[in-house]
Parts: structure tokens; C-alpha cells; sequence
């Protein structure tokens, strides 16, 4: 099989959720696989001397009314949340630790978090909220508290961060296939190209 599409996302990405619920589907008309990788964008990238979008601005009615215009394009349920920008590495820690083991698992643990932030509007930061989901997935009390809180959680996020900044992302979505890079949905197009006739 050719190689792998990255799919770079942060859980509180109105963008990035959008993207979550077509680059699989995309990825399979051409064959590939994906190899989705959760980041934490407000605090992990501050050191990034490259294009930034200032929380403000992801807080604008601009954002919100693009999200609900971008959502509505494509098909996708969405309901802007009353917490728009909720801090998710903890979500993201939890992640990396089910995906470690069981990627399907790990996948379907993000679409439901994002499910319940962008469709639900529950607070994804919230211990209570992500409790719950694990505990529908039959994911344990003790393996939830070492996926969130053990320090080795802690440095596989790190570590995922670290690679995504050597690698060039600074946004949700962000995809990187063959070495290219594309960033946002407005590139998918692109990149579907890239994928059904290589290289441009």
C-alpha cells in the first residue's frame, strides 16, 4: 500500500472536526490508510515563528459563521459550541493512548469527543464529559487515569507536538502525504489530486 495520509487535528478545530468526518472516506477511494495525530495548538506551539491565527480570531463571529457556512457545505452535523476554543490536551493525552494500542479505537474515542463538543455541545476539557465517553467505549477507570494523568502521557503528547512542529504544521486541519503538505479543507481538493495522480 502507498504511503500513509497524516492527519494533524486539534479536538477544539471547528476545522479540523469537519476534516475528521471526510479525510478517512478520501483516503479510501485512493487506496490509502490514515494516521491520525491529535495536537494541542494554544499553548505546545507558542514557540512557532510561522503563520499564527490569534485565539481572538478563532473566537470571531467570522469563525463561527464560516464553520456553521463550511459544515453545512459538506454535510456535516455541527453546532457551534457555547465554549468555542475549550483547552484539549487532556483529550489529546487520552487519545494517544487508546490510538497507541487500537487506532480503529483510538478513532472512533475522536469522533466522539468531537461529536460531543461540535454536535452536543459538552465541554471536551471537562474530566466528567471525557470520563463519560471512556466509559462508553468500556474503556476502564484505571486505564483512563493512566491514558490522562501518567507522565508518560504526558510525553507522548509532547513528543507527537515536538514532530509536528519539525514537520512544518501550524493548523487544524493539516495533512502531510508523501512529504507534502497541505493545510485546511480548502486543500482537500488538492490533495485528493496529489493522491489520484501523484505528484505536482
Amino acid at each position: 500500500m502507498s504511503a500513509p495520509i497524516d492527519f494533524y487535528f486539534d479536538f477544539a478545530s471547528p476545522y479540523g472536526y469537519i476534516a475528521a468526518q471526510q479525510i478517512d472516506k478520501i483516503a479510501e477511494r485512493h487506496g490509502r490508510s490514515v494516521t491520525w495525530r491529535a495536537i494541542v495548538l494554544d499553548a505546545n506551539f507558542q514557540s512557532l515563528e510561522r503563520i499564527r491565527i490569534p485565539n481572538s480570531v478563532m473566537r470571531s463571529d467570522y469563525i463561527r459563521r464560516d464553520a456553521e457556512r463550511l459544515a453545512t457545505f459538506y454535510g456535516v452535523e455541527y453546532r457551534t459550541p457555547s465554549n468555542l476554543g475549550a483547552h484539549t490536551e487532556q483529550a489529546a493525552r487520552i487519545f494517544h493512548w487508546v490510538h497507541d494500542r487500537q487506532p480503529q479505537r483510538g478513532r472512533d474515542f475522536a469522533n466522539r469527543v468531537m461529536k460531543a463538543y461540535f454536535v452536543d455541545d459538552k465541554n471536551i476539557a471537562s474530566e466528567d464529559v471525557l470520563g463519560a465517553i471512556a466509559s462508553d467505549m468500556e474503556i476502564s477507570a484505571e486505564d483512563l487515569q493512566e491514558a490522562s494523568a501518567n507522565p508518560a502521557s504526558r510525553s507522548r503528547l509532547k513528543a507527537e507536538v515536538d514532530m509536528a512542529e519539525a514537520r512544518g504544521v501550524f493548523g487544524s486541519p493539516f495533512f502531510i502525504v508523501e512529504g507534502e503538505r497541505f493545510w485546511g479543507n480548502d486543500r482537500l481538493p488538492q490533495l485528493e489530486r496529489w493522491l489520484s495522480g501523484g505528484p505536482y
